[in-house]
């Protein structure tokens, strides 16, 4: 049973704890961004390849922005074709990362900012953890040329050493999904990922078999011919060549560590009403993922294969022939139980011959439309790098009114209930001329991160309400800006589940 401390006066706490908001906040919300590394959309800059300090202090300011947002999450781009911006003994350094894929920048053994060796992903899951944001690795699984030629790969490239896994499409390398050396392959490189870094999640977005091109059939013929496994129709065979790796994703990151999520970032469009009746959402999209990528999620969905979607609703409220509010609600009732949230394109906010898109509020009003539909859980940006340009005043308004207060992620599975921290105390701390107190606690073995609610003595005692929490910390410390003494302190834990502990009170 929780019970309030006596106290004789009440303190203002406006600055930390507001007793109102512009807008009702679930104290449950994804909040993220892509960190897109393809052509160096977001990170590094052009300017920064091959420059680890440079680097560094570019995902340094990445981290802060979307932290100071009160954002909990980001999708970083490892693995955009067949490469790895990460050590890894099984693909070549992204040639997006250094300059020329396979090679190190003049042959050097670079090193981080504090001298360690450079991994940009060591280096963004440990700078991300610190400021309790969650890390999820995006990949790409089939493509291996992206503006490139196959001339430019690297002699490491396993392109180089099993030409017959791969074919051509239009102008760019494919791994042939048909094959099951291409599977084992991929369930192969998210192994290596998830057994050596202390990541959150694996990531795919919309990019399974390519999009089509006109007149040019997909080369797979042959692969067909003699690997049919039962099937007559090709589609179908095609569907279920994605089916089954994405089956064999999940088993592989659920039996290797099973609090690592499994998403997926599919086109905005399922299936159009006019191919499908039954399901299909009323739309007129000229792309399918059924239909022209081979990609069912709402099988995979049903079958509990990954743990959340987010459709990339790209397009405005009342678009003609893909509607953002027509598909919010028609994705909110197909979640099969797993978690939902919501793409948005940040990119033509501001600069856009689409009129919405020049208004200040087209991305706000997408945000209350997904908070009344109780299965859409959040909202993933892209790109991170026009995001944080403030575009029409939008980060302001997450700021000041959406993301106001700090936002625990859903929890996931039916993972464990987290321990409760314990030995909660203040500290009185002289340093640099300055006094504060200082509020510790003992950190449970299995917590991510631990949460401080502060409930003024007219509040009711709500851990539901995100407006009395005022920190969330990773090393069991919190300075304190207010009399600790005139409030009442709890303290949770969080652990890779997302489910919270039963709080400690400071008595």
């Amino acid at each position: 049973m929780i019970t309030k401390l006596s106290l004789r006066s009440i303190i203002t706490m406006a600055a930390i704890l507001a007793a109102t908001t512009l807008f009702a906040q679930p104290k449950r919300e994804m909040r993220s961004a892509w960190i897109a590394t393809v052509a160096n959309i977001d990170w590094p800059s052009r300017e920064a390849k091959g420059h680890p300090d440079l680097q560094c202090k570019e995902m340094i300011h990445i981290l802060d922005s979307v932290k100071a947002l009160n954002m909990n999450m980001v999708i970083f781009q490892i693995r955009p074709t067949a490469d790895a911006l990460y050590r890894s003994e099984m693909e070549p350094w992204s040639n997006w990362l250094t300059g020329k894929q396979g090679q190190w920048p003049q042959g050097a053994n670079l090193k981080n900012v504090d001298g360690s060796d450079y991994d940009p992903l060591t280096f963004v899951c440990e700078e991300a953890h610190k400021r309790c944001i969650d890390v999820h690795v995006w990949l790409n699984p089939y493509r291996v040329t992206n503006g490139f030629s196959a001339e430019e790969l690297a002699a490491s490239h396993i392109y180089r050493q099993k030409r017959e896994l791969f074919v051509k499409y239009g102008k760019q390398w494919y791994f042939n999904p048909g094959l099951d050396e291409t599977r084992t392959w991929l369930c192969k490189v998210v192994a290596d990922i998830v057994k050596r870094y202390d990541v959150d999640g694996i990531h795919f977005d919309d990019y399974f078999y390519p999009y089509r091109i006109a007149g040019e059939e997909f080369p797979d013929a042959a692969t067909f011919k003699a690997n049919p496994r039962g099937f007559t129709n090709k589609d179908d065979w095609r569907r279920n060549n994605v089916n089954m790796v994405i089956q064999e994703l999940h088993d592989t990151i659920k039996t290797l560590k099973p609090w690592v999520e499994f998403g997926i970032s599919p086109f905005g469009v399922w299936r159009n009403i006019a191919n499908d009746p039954k399901r299909g959402s009323k739309t007129q999209a000229g792309v399918q993922n059924y239909d022209d990528l081979y990609a069912d999620i709402l099988l995979w969905l049903e079958k509990g294969w990954i743990d959340y979607v987010v459709p990339q609703l790209y397009w405005e409220i009342g678009k003609k022939v893909a509607d953002y509010e027509i598909l919010a609600h028609w994705w909110a009732k197909y979640t099969y139980g797993q978690n939902l949230y919501v793409g948005h394109s940040v990119s033509g906010v501001g600069n856009s011959k689409i009129e919405a898109w020049n208004r200040p509020n087209e991305i706000c009003r997408q945000i209350r439309l997904n908070r009344s539909i109780p299965e859409i859980k959040g909202s993933v940006f892209f790109p991170v790098h026009t995001l944080l340009e403030n575009r029409l005043g939008l980060c302001d308004s997450l700021r000041t009114d959406f993301y106001r207060y700090p936002a625990l992620q859903p929890s996931v599975g039916d993972g464990p209930i987290a321990s409760m921290p314990t030995e909660l105390s203040v500290e009185e701390v002289a340093a640099d001329n300055e006094y504060y107190e200082m509020l510790k606690w003992k950190q449970p073995d299995d917590a991510r991160y631990c949460v401080v609610y502060a409930f003024p003595t007219n509040s009711s005692i709500d851990f539901e309400d995100p407006q009395f929490i005022v920190g969330i910390s990773e090393n069991g410390l919190m300075k304190l800006s207010f009399d600790p003494y005139k409030c009442t302190i709890c303290v949770t834990s969080v652990n890779r589940y997302h489910r919270e502990s039963l709080p400690a009170i400071l008595r």
